[in-house]
């Protein structure tokens, strides 16, 4: 059956008004990268928070550390960071919390610093409560990191609908700020034995985000190959693609050439890990051969203890090589050698 034309038009709007926004285009995508030159980075949190909540809550927000720490990046030649949300913080206090993310851009932007948000997690802590947060263990790796909203929301009915007023109302707050270059819905989905109960949740924050239609891409990590299901939806619904890869050179250098074949925007959004040879001398010059953004895990070793290698159980001396991070808390390099590289390839 043939429909009139105007039949057709009303219902691709009313599609759109109620399915939101729809994956970019490729051209789209291309051309907001050409627009954000080489992006290169890391994964941020101040060396004063254990975890995203001791970051974001009011009594431990900490604006001079992150001031300083992203001086820190910006005098290697960084301009991105990535940075992780929780959504405890919003919900305690919706309003504070949207004016220290505003606090945090504010600081960013100063030191010519672009941000990837990121807004649940599947990794390290299943448990986790407002107010105070843990010490680190000494010496453990990650030891405060929380999962977002991990297994709570198994047990509480609720929390999906929560979930889905908090995404949408941060996005609503910042889909026109141009401080805020990529929305990252969801880190390595199905990881620390989730599996598939991680599919509900995935599919809603796509379903989310679209129906905001922000101005700034939205992406969902690869991360493991051999999630074949989930890679494949993650690359369906992401604008630009982003990955992890935490291997030697050749891993990266397959991990790149196969995705670049999707010809979408490509930004590894979590490298570097020493111990592996996955480090700054051997990786950044591949991806900035190849336009492809470079956002490392880690920036000043802190309370997070991400220098440490997974692992530890606890009283373990400071490894020789470090796992990840780049500063010590006054702005000292872990490996100048390492730093001077970084501001040379980044032309700082």
């Amino acid at each position: 059956m043939r429909y009139p034309i105007l039949f057709i038009t009303l219902v691709f709007i009313l599609s759109s008004h109620v399915y939101g926004q729809a994956t970019w285009s490729v051209e789209k995508a291309n051309a907001w990268y050409q627009q954000q030159g080489w992006l290169r980075g890391a994964n941020f949190i101040p060396s004063t928070a254990v975890n995203q909540l001791e970051m974001w809550q009011e009594a431990t927000f900490d604006p001079q550390t992150i001031d300083r720490e992203l001086g820190y990046a910006q005098a290697t030649g960084f301009n991105i960071m990535r940075v992780y949300l929780h959504h405890v913080a919003w919900q305690q206090d919706r309003a504070g919390f949207k004016k220290r993310i505003q606090q945090y851009l504010d600081l960013a932007q100063k030191h010519q610093i672009k941000t990837m948000f990121v807004f649940f997690d599947d990794c390290w802590r299943d448990t986790y409560q407002a107010g105070p947060q843990p010490q680190p263990i000494p010496s453990v790796h990650n030891s405060g990191w929380l999962k977002d909203p991990g297994g709570l929301i198994d047990r509480d009915s609720t929390l999906m609908d929560t979930l889905s007023i908090y995404v949408r109302d941060i996005i609503r707050t910042f889909k026109d700020d141009d401080r805020v270059v990529i929305w990252d819905l969801y880190n390595e989905p199905g990881h620390f034995k989730h599996g598939a109960k991680s599919w509900p949740l995935l599919k809603n924050v796509v379903a989310w985000a679209r129906a905001e239609a922000p101005q700034q891409p939205i992406t969902i990590g690869i991360w493991n190959k051999e999630f074949t299901d989930f890679n494949q939806y993650q690359l369906e619904n992401s604008d630009i693609i982003t990955f992890h890869n935490y291997r030697d050179s050749a891993s990266m250098r397959e991990a790149i050439d196969t995705l670049l074949t999707y010809n979408r925007p490509l930004i590894c959004s979590e490298y570097m890990k020493r111990p592996n040879n996955s480090t700054f001398a051997t990786h950044l010059p591949m991806m900035k051969a190849a336009n492809v953004g470079a956002i490392n895990w880690g920036l000043v070793a802190g309370k997070s203890q991400t220098n440490y290698p997974q692992g530890n159980k606890g009283g373990e001396p400071e490894p020789a090589i470090w796992y990840h991070d780049i500063f010590r808390t006054d702005g000292t390099p872990f490996d100048k050698g390492e730093t001077d590289f970084i501001r040379k390839i980044t032309n700082r």
